[in-house]
């Protein structure tokens, strides 16, 4: 990352005054609006962005004077990300300090065109073997649509716009060389206005409805996982697509079983001459019971493994079962028990 005085080509001494008027001079040359299509602009008006916002505050500059990055990493600076955060930011400061200047992000800021909608983020709980083998789920999300009444135009009686003529866009004479193209304010930019306002939405052009969608949920899901369901959030604005529907995950623990990524714990109670002189036993597994093998002279706490009874990945590959064991000491002996482990205790 470059320097942030290099960036806008400042001494480190200089006033704020100078580097107000250096970033000036770099937004009006690498504005996206002037060079459309240009990704080596884009970037450089971002960084300059990010340099003015550190360099033109008072405190981020003493921070960055002192440690550079890290200093103002600490107090919360992350830069911006995009050319929206930019704009919103940063309007007050074009108002105040330039006048006209930022008539240049008019167009930017303001679009009367389509309209993506809203994404919906949704909380799904399901069970432990529901993550682990996958399950199809039905859901009720509610969520925003375009009117059918008025076909999302908001009204009736639809007419061209008689302030700009269907273009939906108004052009007057900014300040300097800039010739500003501003949306329409009579039909925002659609080129269209309505006579009567639409009954069912209230001009809104957006009725609410609850819709029934099927989820796949596929095996190995973790708790926390968002599954994204592409074009099923709210309706985008006139004819803009839809946004995405986020399916969060969150799984219930189970009565035994525990995880280890793709691996499933068990916990399995054995008596203790199974544990001395080898034998079989019967585990649960999350597709019925298995048989497993108990080695002569297994310890308390070592663990077993059954290969492949684990969660399948995305490819089809299943990890394994691991049985931790847990030797059982009896309470209570018969005398007859007692007499033989006695016997058992002198042999030792």
């Amino acid at each position: 990352m470059r320097d942030y005085y290099e960036v806008l080509g400042v001494s480190r001494n200089a006033t704020s005054e100078e580097i107000k008027k250096a970033y000036r001079k770099l937004a009006i040359k690498y504005h996206p609006d002037k060079n459309p299509g240009d990704k080596v602009a884009e970037e450089k008006f971002k960084e300059a962005s990010n340099a003015y916002e550190v360099l033109s505050d008072p405190q981020k500059r003493k921070a960055y004077d002192q440690r550079g990055m890290a200093g103002i990493y600490d107090i919360g600076f992350e830069g911006f990300t995009d050319f929206e955060d930019i704009f919103s930011r940063f309007d007050d400061i074009f108002r105040r300090n330039y006048g006209g200047f930022e008539d240049i992000f008019v167009s930017r800021r303001q679009s009367g065109g389509p309209q993506r909608g809203s994404d919906i983020r949704y909380k799904l709980t399901i069970s432990f073997l529901e993550a682990a083998l996958g399950a199809e789920k039905r859901l009720r999300i509610p969520r925003s649509e375009s009117c059918d009444t008025c076909h999302g135009m908001g009204g009736m009686g639809i007419k061209t716009c008689p302030k700009c003529q269907g273009t939906g866009q108004s052009s007057r004479s900014g300040r300097g060389f800039f010739s500003i193209s501003e949306v329409c304010n009579r039909c925002d930019g659609t080129g269209k206005v309505v006579q009567a306002v639409c009954n069912t939405c209230h001009g809104s052009s957006q009725v609410s409805k609850y819709r029934t969608i099927t989820v796949k949920i596929p095996s190995g899901v973790e708790n926390g996982d968002n599954l994204r369901l592409q074009g099923q959030g709210n309706s985008g604005l006139k004819g803009g697509p839809p946004g995405d529907l986020y399916v969060n995950i969150q799984v219930q623990p189970h009565q035994y079983f525990k995880r280890d990524g793709k691996n499933i714990i068990y916990e399995a109670s054995i008596p203790f001459t199974t544990a001395a002189l080898g034998g079989e036993i019967k585990v649960p597994t999350l597709k019925g019971s298995a048989t497993l093998k108990i080695p002569q002279g297994t310890q308390s706490n070592q663990t077993l493994r059954l290969r492949g009874q684990g969660i399948p990945d995305t490819r089809g590959n299943r990890g394994d079962q691991l049985v931790k064991i847990a030797i059982a000491v009896p309470k209570r002996l018969s005398r007859k028990q007692e007499e033989l482990l006695k016997q058992y205790a002198k042999l030792e």
